[in-house]
């Protein structure tokens, strides 16, 4: 069963732009089965995949060979297996000079992203891809969420609903096979990470020691970020929990929502926010896998948000936009913080997480704290359990958790 992505006008539109585009994301987010979907469309459209050996091999040792035994327009599954491809990829797009010539996909963007960037400068389309958002999943369209042009969406959501969406995440195969045990699934997806992308990646010489420090993580979901504090609980030094992060955030597992850096504000807190971009990942890595339990533990204020986020992230980049310029945070030094603060077009839109229903005009009171900054103010939104937006003033409202 296909279930259609949002990021597919916005994929046919940069291959009407670029020879080549390039979609990147973790393993098992649907990347492939996208692109086979554009094949069925394209009747011209080849693909290979650097998944087998004697391919794999044949690019890395003879890219010129390779292309012309598999011809374009090609999509070329898991480049990077043999990054070596790209200088011959950009010479034929020189020559060429057509677009939709390639379609690459890759998993491991640690390495690879570079040799793009600099292989393929001003040639090629790069989309992010995560698991499924919650539009996807239910076969409706979405906007990028922000808070002056929410629908009046009602919403029969529960808790015990939502938590259930949280525990089983937004992979495809989750979705598609309801009778698929979360436990079973991630441990075998965990295993394949380890076995194809990590030992690629990083010297890891002892195992458990990483798994103790994706348990470690996952725990901090949606936590500022102690790098320090981190390493200390899994007993490695700094530098080495500093560079397994960067894995994490470079294959698309995790992400760091930044810190607000407006020049007039003194005595900013400097560390980012940890979240993991899928909640089952998450629940599996931090150990739960019940979500009653999750429903009911200290924990689960924390998994909401990270659920609420990552639906966020995801609505900017399945429409092709860079969220490193429009989401941040705020906390000061004076414990004073709002959870997320979407910049767009020189205003600020503050939005506070609850899991309760009714958080009431008290879920604002951080928000006076943005007057002295020197962009505009937008509306503002408590994303919430409430079954219909409902206004808490003339600029702020309670928002339903099914409108991000």
């Amino acid at each position: 069963m296909y279930i259609h992505r949002i990021m597919e006008s916005k994929l046919k539109y940069l291959s009407e732009h670029f020879p080549v585009v390039m979609v990147c994301g973790a393993r098992q987010v649907g990347k492939t089965t996208l692109l086979n979907q554009i094949k069925e469309e394209k009747e011209d459209l080849r693909y290979v995949t650097l998944d087998y050996p004697r391919i794999r091999a044949l690019a890395k040792e003879d890219p010129e060979l390779f292309l012309q035994q598999y011809q374009a327009p090609l999509i070329i599954d898991e480049i990077q297996y043999a990054t070596e491809l790209l200088p011959y990829i950009k010479i034929r797009a020189d020559q060429a000079r057509r677009n939709g010539l390639y379609y690459l996909t890759g998993s491991q963007m640690f390495h690879m992203m570079k040799n793009v960037s600099e292989s393929l400068a001003g040639r090629v389309g790069i989309l992010s891809m995560y698991s499924l958002s919650r539009a996807e999943i239910e076969g409706r369209q979405s906007v990028p969420f922000q808070p002056d042009r929410i629908r009046m969406m009602e919403s029969d959501d529960t808790v015990t609903d939502i938590f259930e969406k949280i525990y089983r995440g937004g992979m495809p195969r989750m979705i598609t096979d309801r009778e698929l045990n979360p436990e079973d699934y991630f441990g075998a997806y965990m295993q394949t990470y380890l076995e194809r992308d990590i030992r690629d990646l990083i010297t890891i010489k002892d195992e458990n020691k990483f798994l103790k420090f994706l348990s470690c993580a996952a725990a901090r979901t949606s936590q500022e970020l102690n790098l320090a504090d981190l390493a200390k609980d899994v007993e490695i030094d700094r530098k080495t929990a500093e560079g397994w992060l960067s894995v994490l955030v470079s294959s698309g597992i995790a992400y760091l929502l930044p810190p607000y850096s407006g020049n007039t504000i003194k005595r900013i807190i400097k560390r980012p926010k940890l979240y993991f971009m899928d909640t089952g990942l998450v629940c599996y890595l931090a150990m739960w896998n019940n979500p009653r339990a999750l429903e009911l533990s200290a924990m689960a204020g924390a998994m909401f948000e990270t659920y609420v986020v990552s639906e966020i992230i995801k609505g900017y980049v399945n429409q092709g936009k860079d969220v490193r310029s429009r989401l941040c945070y705020y906390r000061d030094n004076n414990g004073r913080e709002i959870d997320l603060m979407i910049l767009e077009n020189g205003k600020l839109y503050p939005i506070e997480i609850k899991k309760s229903a009714d958080p009431g005009r008290a879920a604002l009171k951080n928000f006076g704290i943005l007057n002295s900054l020197t962009e505009n103010i937008g509306e503002g939104a408590v994303i919430c359990m409430t079954p219909m937006v409902v206004p808490l003033d003339d600029r702020n409202k309670l928002v339903p958790v099914k409108c991000v």
